[in-house]
């Protein structure tokens, strides 16, 4: 990762954009502005960045049908940011694979720490890491950053693969809600947060997500992974 961290603003608002720039500016990071989806897919299409924050309102394709998009090929870390504070919203920019939804209610302050947050978490080394984990039908390949099951790749987002990575790292400890929320969201957040997460990566690893056998619920308590490491 370059030492000059660039955050892509995806956001028709020009003054949440310069506002940002500003801010993410004087913490050093290199900013790149889209004012529109289109914008923001051939920047991606040429440009590597760090992380994305995207407003979720836009003429023309809005924020999660480009998410959506994003999501097919691109891994980067994505935060949205928006005027939308209902819970329906927040669920389905998690489910569409956004690693944070913040509302603009948020302080310059605190998106900032929020994208610090993320990208901490995403610039762990993992030198001191077995490479590999291997529970037979799920397998957790470090190195190359990719989940398998039963041999083929399945997609994770950032964060999804950083939580399904603690689990495997210990089997049978349960993780509170509370756990999660501190380690992967700072704390802020809800509950509906670490269920929208832990629902997604169910759905890539489990034979039957509804009747889940590897990541399983303790109920009033947490979750716990099941698997057998080989």
């Amino acid at each position: 990762m370059h030492s000059k961290r660039t955050v892509l603003i995806v956001d028709d608002d020009q003054t949440i954009v310069e506002l940002m720039r500003d801010f993410l500016d004087d913490e050093g990071f290199g900013v790149i502005e889209a004012f529109n989806a289109d914008m923001a897919l051939d920047i991606l299409s040429q440009t590597m960045v760090d992380c994305i924050l995207l407003d979720i309102m836009m003429p023309g394709l809005n924020g999660f049908e480009l998410c959506r998009q994003i999501r097919r090929t691109n891994d980067t870390p994505l935060l949205f940011l928006s005027a939308r504070g209902e819970d329906v919203d927040k669920i389905r920019g998690l489910s569409l694979g956004g690693d944070d939804y913040i509302v603009k209610s948020a302080t310059p302050e605190e998106v900032v720490a929020r994208i610090k947050a993320v990208l901490r978490r995403y610039g762990k080394n993992d030198r001191d890491q077995k490479l590999e984990m291997d529970f037979d039908r799920l397998v957790l390949d470090l190195k190359a950053h990719e989940a398998r099951i039963n041999g083929q790749p399945v997609p994770f987002t950032p964060k999804e693969f950083e939580i399904l990575r603690l689990f495997l790292e210990y089997p049978r400890q349960v993780f509170t809600y509370d756990q999660l929320l501190q380690r992967f969201w700072d704390g802020i957040g809800d509950k509906h947060t670490v269920t929208v997460h832990i629902g997604r990566i169910r759905e890539k690893i489990e034979v039957d997500f509804k009747n889940p056998k590897l990541l399983t619920n303790v109920w009033g308590v947490g979750y716990r992974f099941e698997g057998v490491r080989k």
